[in-house]
């Protein structure tokens, strides 16, 4: 957590300068695990029905480490409320999401990041769905600006143009730019560019960071990255999912449980997930292989927890406030090493 008093703020790219920015992602997951947002349309109504609960999240991301609040309006477009019915709530919700976000990061001192994604309407030659994406991203984005947004995020974006498209409003609005694309199980956007092309395009067009979020794990992803890291100048970003991905299941949508019953027929996406989830050391391991890739803005998405994030954030040698109760296993009652543990305390651990 970066905290700023006597000084004057700064925005994205003076952190930027200064060392690696971890920006939290996963509320969706989060929320939807703890019983306030549903899974398959996952639609951040939780910022409307439960806006404290909203806030709270926020807190314990900046709390172990994150020096970013993105408010949280990743599915709160036209398209995603169009389908079920709550079109209405569009500017409430993203206003509301945007006011929480602004109250935690001003209290914590944390970047406020404005969000946009997938549409899922985009289609590469049709004009008229090419202008509706903007004039998707043009309301999301004013709404960030009018917040004071210090940058705005255009995530888990699939198409190229897509992408280039928000970042072409996000530009248009005065404000920084964080492009971060989603790659499938085909190594490549939609419309057939290669990661390294898409982000050389990205920077070509003004963005400020560009990288990838979300689909891939830590495993599947960092291949990309490499690729990427020599092919642009401007800072990278890589949050992937925290999920162990394959080269034979690189998604996390590709994922197949061979042990999943009929529930899911066997594929777990996204709610049976469990068994593929990384542990908080995979995800520190992972930062600090890509930070030594020169990786600038770091995080984690889809199924992360503020544990991973704060193992991220110790993997770069910080001591966020959550700290204080990282583990130490010293002290356990059987498997601990403590002078003060009894001998038939700790040769009773291998029975256990």
């Amino acid at each position: 957590m970066s905290q700023e008093t006597g000084q004057a703020r700064q925005g994205l790219l003076e952190r930027l300068a200064q060392g690696p920015v971890i920006c939290a992602e996963g509320y969706l997951f989060e929320l939807e695990r703890r019983g306030y947002l549903q899974a398959g349309a996952f639609v951040p109504l939780v910022v409307l029905e439960y806006p404290d609960l909203v806030a709270q999240l926020h807190r314990e991301f900046v709390h172990a480490g994150s020096d970013v609040v993105e408010a949280f309006t990743y599915y709160a477009h036209r398209e995603k409320l169009r389908l079920i019915g709550r079109e209405g709530d569009l500017e409430a919700m993203n206003t509301h999401a945007l006011t929480i976000a602004k109250e935690v990061a001003s209290e914590t001192g944390s970047l406020l990041a404005g969000n946009v994604c997938n549409t899922n309407v985009f289609v590469p030659d049709g004009t008229q769905a090419k202008a509706t994406v903007r004039a998707m991203f043009e309301e999301q984005v004013a709404w960030a600006a009018q917040a004071g947004a210090d940058f705005v995020i255009a995530e888990t974006i699939s198409w190229g143009e897509e992408a280039l498209i928000a970042l072409d409003v996000i530009k248009s609005a005065g404000l920084a730019a964080v492009v971060t694309l989603a790659i499938h199980r085909e190594p490549e956007t939609r419309e057939g560019w290669s990661p390294a092309e898409a982000c050389r395009r990205l920077e070509d067009a003004g963005a400020d960071v560009v990288g990838l979020n979300c689909s891939r794990g830590p495993r599947t992803m960092l291949p990309l990255l490499q690729m990427i890291r020599g092919s642009v100048q401007v800072p990278m970003a890589a949050l992937p999912v925290p999920y162990r991905t394959t080269s034979e299941q690189p998604s996390f949508q590709s994922l197949r449980d061979p042990e999943g019953d009929e529930a899911t027929d066997g594929i777990p996406f996204p709610t049976a997930l469990d068994p593929f989830t990384c542990t908080r050391h995979e995800l520190a391991r992972f930062a600090a292989t890509a930070v030594a890739m020169g990786i600038d803005y770091l995080g984690a998405c889809c199924g992360a927890g503020p544990h991973h994030v704060r193992a991220m954030a110790e993997a770069l040698g910080r001591t966020p406030p959550a700290s204080q109760y990282s583990a130490d296993m010293t002290k356990h009652a059987f498997m601990g090493t403590d002078a003060s543990i009894t001998a038939e305390q700790k040769d009773y651990a291998a029975r256990l």
